[in-house]
């Protein structure tokens, strides 16, 4: 029997609690995104908004176990390439939530018409994801020596991945 269906929607303003909690293990965990561990709640929340993307979530049972944006990643001449970053709350992880969301955001961003997708600060042991993005046909184009400071304080490379759409 199939379990609950993973309900993909426009990030509204009243699931601020959600998003947090999917955030919130996400950045304290201090592996994967370049908020400060210590970041306030306000904080992660206002940087987590982009004013020129649009922000979804996803949904399992009523209870957001995951959030993530679409964007330009740069503008003018070279606003045709879509950026985009994902969160997933631990305990929904390995059940295909991430996948689910990767496609969507590589059919939203085709939609509204960008050519490729580009993610520009992929950490380097976050395997994971990094297996993730290669099954999704992303290749890594690029790679920034020491780019990201984990946790601990030790440093390890960032890797830029690209697709076309």
């Amino acid at each position: 029997m199939p379990g609950p269906r993973l309900n993909i929607r426009p990030q509204a303003p009243g699931d601020a609690d959600g998003v947090w909690a999917v955030l919130e293990p996400v950045v304290r965990s201090g592996e994967s995104f370049v908020d400060e561990p210590d970041a306030t709640r306000e904080e992660v929340l206002a940087a987590w908004l982009v004013p020129n993307g649009w922000n979804f979530v996803a949904e399992l049972g009523g209870q957001i176990v995951a959030a993530f944006y679409v964007k330009p990643n740069s503008s003018g001449l070279s606003g045709h390439i879509a950026n985009a970053s994902f969160a997933v709350n631990p305990a929904a992880r390995g059940h295909g939530v991430g996948r689910a969301i990767g496609e969507f955001a590589l059919g939203e961003a085709k939609r509204r018409g960008f050519e490729a997708m580009q993610f520009n600060a992929v950490v380097s042991t976050n395997e994971g994801a990094i297996a993730l993005w290669r099954s999704l046909g992303f290749k890594e184009v690029g790679r920034i020596p020491g780019a990201f400071r984990l946790r601990g304080g030790d440093y390890v490379d960032t890797l830029v991945m690209h697709r076309r759409l």
